[in-house]
């Protein structure tokens, strides 16, 4: 039996790349899965498919800009399937661009949905986790927070803090929970989407050349959370070969 076999694992950001990866894999292998993210068609769609192929799935609009949708979707794990044992907070957006062009806007977002959106998840999951005597948080963050780069300063800049954020919940956390920092490299997902078209172009190509698939960097997340009680597999590199 796979240490993931029943397991109930909320994930942010499960509307594709990643998300939908880590929802597929982990369905799989026997886990609940509660999906979160903003396009609730993509949700219920995913939802259905797992629920087709034998497993148990539920989901529930989730915008992890706001604190109460993440109070949401951990209400949810626990009201249909009765606790809550992981919750991986996968949800990002990498709206890069030189500094000088001023973005301020675009900075605001990053910090919004990668920096503060892990933090609105430690605050709805870890009461409860606290109360279970259990649980496990599983944090996205890039190895773009690991060597930067120009053109990334502001996305480098809250990877690195879910980095701090994660070590510091860490040490905290004591013997009962375990904390996971999981850092891809290029991973062929719509992550260049929303960039300038320049810096789109180039990602895209580099994805195009070396990018892994998202169903790596779900296997990563799946080692981490199929471990025993008491081992906590905190870092987490998964990048191209490739990749300089």
């Amino acid at each position: 039996m796979s240490e993931i076999a029943g397991k109930v694992v909320a994930i942010t950001g499960a509307g594709g790349g990643i998300g939908e990866a880590t929802a597929l894999l982990l369905a799989e292998r026997g886990a609940a899965v509660v999906l979160g993210a903003r396009r609730t068609q993509r949700l219920e769609a995913l939802a259905a498919r797992i629920e087709q192929a034998g497993g148990r799935a539920a989901w529930v609009r989730t915008d992890v800009k706001q604190r109460a949708d993440l109070v949401g979707l951990v209400r949810v794990a626990r009201e249909r399937f009765g606790k809550l044992d992981v919750l991986v907070s996968n949800a990002g957006v990498g709206l890069i661009s030189p500094l000088d062009e001023l973005r301020v806007e675009d900075w605001e977002e990053m910090i919004d949905v990668n920096l503060k959106g892990v933090l609105y998840g430690i605050a709805a999951a870890l009461p409860v986790f606290r109360e279970q005597g259990f649980g496990h948080f599983v944090h996205t963050a890039s190895v773009a927070g690991l060597s930067i780069s120009p053109s990334m300063a502001v996305y480098a800049g809250t990877k690195n803090a879910v980095r701090a954020v994660s070590e510091g919940l860490r040490q905290e956390a004591g013997d009962s929970l375990r904390v996971t920092v999981v850092s891809p490299g290029f991973v062929r997902t719509g992550f260049a989407d929303p960039m300038l078209p320049a810096l789109r172009e180039r990602i895209v190509e580099q994805m195009e050349q070396m990018g892994l698939s998202p169903d790596a960097v779900a296997r990563a997340i799946a080692f981490a959370i199929e471990q025993p009680q008491g081992v906590d597999v905190g870092d987490l590199v998964v990048r191209p070969t490739a990749q300089a």
